[in-house]
């Protein structure tokens, strides 16, 4: 369901094209997937960003899903010093287990947030009556409605704990990318996994095979969608006509060199001003931590059953 996501969001020009997405196997953790992509988002940015960012851009996703454990990483074309960096764990039960980052970050201080992806307010641009888990219940699982206090009270259900690190090394505007990207993780986080579970009627039944097709076609249609085409030039070896080939005689010659004209040129004696320190030292970058509690109304019996995922 993160291929459809990714295909609702996308529009030409801007959204998320698929680099890779193949198999992947960890010494640690085992057989998983590997799935690369590029996000174009410069419009979705705020006035303030856009003003110092080039207008073709695009964040790197890189995610290794060894489920109930995956690792993504985000890195920004622009800006180098710039990274996301989410660990993700599944367990059954609504968000309990205060520890669970705790051999991770035991030393670091942390914020933790719950979402709520029944009755957490989404962007009014993002609503949909049939994405509402008030009102939503599945036909084939007859999970739902999501009323208020439902993770204590739905079985079965699962948590999705996921600890955020963002690392922004570019002085005088640290703090408020921070506060910029948490957010905006938290809404991106909080509108995946309605959608997850409002479509649980599409990917319930399905294989593992199956799941492959899907991802392979929605990619393609979202790439497509976003205009990444594959070149369509066509070069012709017909051999042009010498008055199509060169330019009029009356045509002033273009010079070969590389150098400046001599009326360009800057005098070689002339003495450097200097207006700016030879060197700038900035304070250590500072690294922000929260951690997210998504509960979710599924089961994680079954890690290799391709439902869970």
């Amino acid at each position: 369901m993160i291929s459809k996501h990714s295909h609702e969001q996308s529009d030409r020009g801007e959204g998320v094209e698929v680099v890779q997405n193949e198999p992947y196997e960890d010494p640690v953790h085992g057989k998983g997937q590997f799935t690369e992509k590029r996000v174009y988002l410069n419009s979705k940015l705020p006035s303030w960003a856009r003003a110092v960012v080039p207008r073709i851009f695009y964040v790197t996703e890189k995610a290794w899903n060894y489920y109930p454990y995956t690792v993504t990483e985000y890195t920004c074309s622009f800006l180098p010093k710039f990274s996301i960096h989410i660990e993700t764990k599944y367990e059954d039960n609504n968000g309990s287990n205060d520890n669970i980052f705790d051999d991770e970050a035991k030393d670091l201080e942390r914020e933790v947030c719950f979402i709520d992806i029944a009755c957490d307010e989404i962007p009014e641009r993002h609503y949909k009556d049939s994405e509402d888990l008030r009102y939503f219940q599945s036909e084939k699982t007859g999970r739902g409605l999501l009323k208020e206090g439902w993770r204590d009270t739905q079985q079965p259900i699962m948590c999705s704990y996921k600890l955020v690190t963002v690392k922004f090394e570019v002085w005088g505007l640290q703090t408020r990318v921070e506060q910029f990207v948490h957010k905006v993780v938290r809404d991106v986080l909080l509108l995946g996994h309605r959608q997850a579970f409002a479509w649980v009627d599409e990917w319930y039944d399905m294989t593992m095979d199956e799941v492959r097709e899907f991802e392979r076609a929605t990619q393609e249609a979202t790439n497509k969608k976003i205009g990444i085409f594959p070149p369509a030039i066509s070069i012709s070896d017909i051999t042009l006509p010498s008055s199509t080939r060169s330019a009029p005689s009356s045509a002033p010659s273009t010079p070969l060199s590389t150098d400046a004209p001599e009326f360009l040129a800057v005098p070689k004696d002339r003495p450097r001003k200097k207006s700016a320190p030879e060197t700038l030292t900035l304070p250590d970058p500072g690294e922000n931590y929260t951690t997210l509690k998504l509960p979710n109304n599924f089961t994680s019996h079954k890690p290799s059953d391709p439902k869970q995922k």
